[in-house]
């Protein structure tokens, strides 16, 4: 095993709790939690080499797991068998704020939001969040600010 190869699997057993996060938020079986944590590390694998340091570990690994979750999610919302099942909640005479509506919420998101939620609900600063995705700071705010009141808003609906 070569010192990359090492080096590799030392990172990924340090961090793979994100790459379960990101496949958490963006596949909606197992299944797809899996093959998504598949490609992940795969992607991670092949621009390994080419990391070079000039932003946090972390963040750029969010950077490639985030941008192969979406590719993902788009990829399966082109085949005819997607099947949106986690997108719809039933209306239950308990409205009260629970962990299932949240979820539920959540998952109404686009990709992009859910990414920005996902950094924001692990601590990111802004301007992790801006380097992350490849926006302003003061962007960071403006989107995180409209995905808070739409979540609130999908959140009371449900």
């Amino acid at each position: 095993m070569s010192d990359l190869e090492r080096d590799f699997i030392a990172v990924i057993e340090k961090n793979q709790g994100l790459i379960h996060k990101i496949c958490r938020l963006y596949g909606d079986s197992e299944e797809d939690r899996n093959d998504l944590f598949q490609e992940i590390l795969l992607q991670l694998w092949k621009s390994y080499p080419s990391y070079r340091g000039k932003s946090k570990l972390s963040t750029w690994m969010y950077r490639v797991a985030l941008y192969t979750a979406m590719a993902d999610l788009k990829k399966r919302k082109r085949n005819p068998d997607f099947d949106k099942k986690n997108t719809s909640a039933s209306n239950t005479a308990d409205q009260d704020f629970d962990l299932e509506h949240v979820k539920t919420g959540i998952a109404l998101l686009n990709p992009s939001e859910r990414a920005l939620l996902t950094l924001y609900i692990d601590d990111k600063s802004y301007q992790e969040i801006a380097e992350i995705v490849g926006i302003t700071e003061n962007n960071v705010g403006v989107r995180l600010n409209r995905i808070k009141k739409k979540l609130k808003e999908s959140i009371r609906v449900l």
